[in-house]
């Protein structure tokens, strides 16, 4: 991987940097007052100071994945987010595949949903736009090639409506990503189904060498001031991969939730130098995976229940990363904690299996309540669970030894704490196609709150939106 001089990278120049920043600072500062959204003010204020009680709203650290807790976010007028860095889908596995680094795509599509409304065709929606383009799926390679050149360039019609300081900004970021591309020629990069977001804020995070970095650039540029942390800090690929019940073991987030078959076209040659290298068979790589939010409803069954998730390296050996400390300190400043809606397996238990996280969420003195929103209907990864098998999940996940606190001089003895240290509260909808057993789960010691939600039109299936969410958490607190 590349050092961390700057300085002979062809990419933005630091001083041109440099001056956007502070320009979009002064922005942001500006416009705070008017443009309300989930801002950095509330946890700011919190970290600085342990006065709970002066707050004007509750803090709130919501665990959710990407596509999963988006449509919730704007139930909350003051939270922090925390999302994994492992999914392997859609075109973050193209960069994942040439580029390396951790996957951006679950925070790009958060950051894109905290940018604040603006009126159409105002400079900040043209923004949204263009970051939230993705070249066309049915594109044919030459023809998403020739798409994004026109938007390297700066002639797509993408950019009208950006003020320039924005434009040139952004282009500096896309052309980075360009040369990092090219370098990499052999590798062949596919541009088809690529987002553009994904691309700005991959060639961010490697310019900075910092995934925060790339995240406070990308909310600075939007306006959208979110406050989002991964669950772990790194400038490297990250995979997770799952243990079955009959001990078959699953590598990927894609082959874990929603497998995609292999093209044989887009094959790629075992490269010693990729930064997931197929050692042993037990890592893939693959080209970009053409996968539809939609399909997750039609799924091939696991051969058995999940047992465990955890996280692996190159040679498919587990490994214990540790978290990002920001996600540890801020579980000691929120008021409640949201396990959000979304695939249990694959978007909250990566934020979950990792080491201290479990004493952080069990000892914290300011947490009024743990709440999880349970699905309404089960996916491939949790095919005939009911709300007691979703609970007990998180608390054994939260209670395996090497995620909670050993005690020296005492052999292998550790805490294991009770279901509650952990939920207090859980959220479902009627009409859900889950099993709640509210009579057993009290007797467990959590409560039960029931909501309604919105019905798809579609399916007849009731989801969770922010009216239902934020009527359920005035009521528990």
């Amino acid at each position: 991987m590349a050092g961390s001089n700057l300085s002979p990278r062809p990419s933005p120049s630091l001083t041109t940097l440099k001056t956007s920043t502070e320009h979009e600072s002064a922005v942001k500062a500006q416009s705070s007052s008017s443009e309300g959204s989930t801002t950095f003010t509330g946890p700011r204020a919190s970290t600085e100071g342990s006065d709970h009680g002066n707050r004007t709203s509750p803090f709130f650290l919501v665990v959710s994945g990407g596509t999963g807790g988006n449509a919730i976010c704007s139930a909350f007028d003051n939270a922090c987010y925390v999302l994994p860095v492992s999914d392997d889908g859609g075109s973050s596995s193209e960069i994942i595949r040439v580029l390396g680094g951790p996957s951006i795509g679950d925070i790009r599509s958060r950051l894109i949903r905290l940018i604040p409304p603006a009126p159409p065709g105002s400079a900040l929606d043209c923004i949204r736009h263009l970051l939230a383009y993705r070249l066309p799926a049915t594109h044919s390679e030459r023809e998403a090639r020739e798409e994004w050149r026109e938007i390297v360039e700066g002639r797509n019609c993408l950019w009208h409506g950006i003020p320039n300081d924005r434009k040139e900004l952004i282009r500096g970021f896309l052309v980075y990503f360009e040369s990092e591309v090219l370098k990499r020629a052999e590798k062949n990069f596919s541009f088809v189904n690529g987002s553009i977001g994904n691309y700005f804020l991959s060639a961010a995070q490697g310019f900075f060498r910092s995934l925060p970095s790339a995240i406070f650039l990308f909310s600075s540029i939007t306006n959208s001031q979110a406050n989002i942390l991964p669950a772990i800090v790194t400038n490297y690929t990250v995979t997770i991969a799952a243990e079955l019940e009959n001990g078959e073991r699953l590598v990927g987030q894609c082959e874990i939730s929603h497998p995609v078959a292999a093209d044989p076209n887009n094959s790629d040659p075992s490269d010693p130098m990729s930064p997931i290298h197929d050692f042993d068979s037990t890592s893939t790589l693959r080209r970009n995976v053409m996968f539809q939010a939609d399909a997750k409803d039609d799924f091939e069954s696991l051969s058995a229940r999940i047992s465990r998730v955890f996280y692996i390296n190159a040679y498919g050996n587990e490994i214990h990363p540790v978290p990002n400390q920001d996600v540890i300190k801020h579980l000691t400043i929120c008021d409640a904690l949201v396990y959000s809606c979304g695939s249990l397996w694959t978007s909250l238990i990566p934020c979950l299996a990792l080491k201290g996280v479990a004493d952080g969420i069990a000892r914290s003195r300011c947490l009024r309540a743990k709440v999880l929103l349970l699905n309404s209907q089960n996916d491939r990864e949790t095919e005939g669970y009911t709300a007691v098998d979703y609970l007990l999940a998180i608390s054994r996940t939260l209670n395996m030894p090497r995620n909670s606190q050993s005690y020296g001089g005492l052999g292998e003895a550790s805490t294991t704490y009770p279901l509650t240290a952990f939920v207090t509260h859980l959220v479902y909808l009627r009409g859900s196609k889950v099993k709640v057993d509210v009579l057993r789960i009290k007797a467990m010691g959590v409560r039960c709150v029931e909501t309604e939600g919105r019905v798809s039109e579609k399916s007849g299936v009731p989801h969770f939106d922010a009216d239902c969410v934020r009527a359920a958490v005035h009521q528990i607190l």
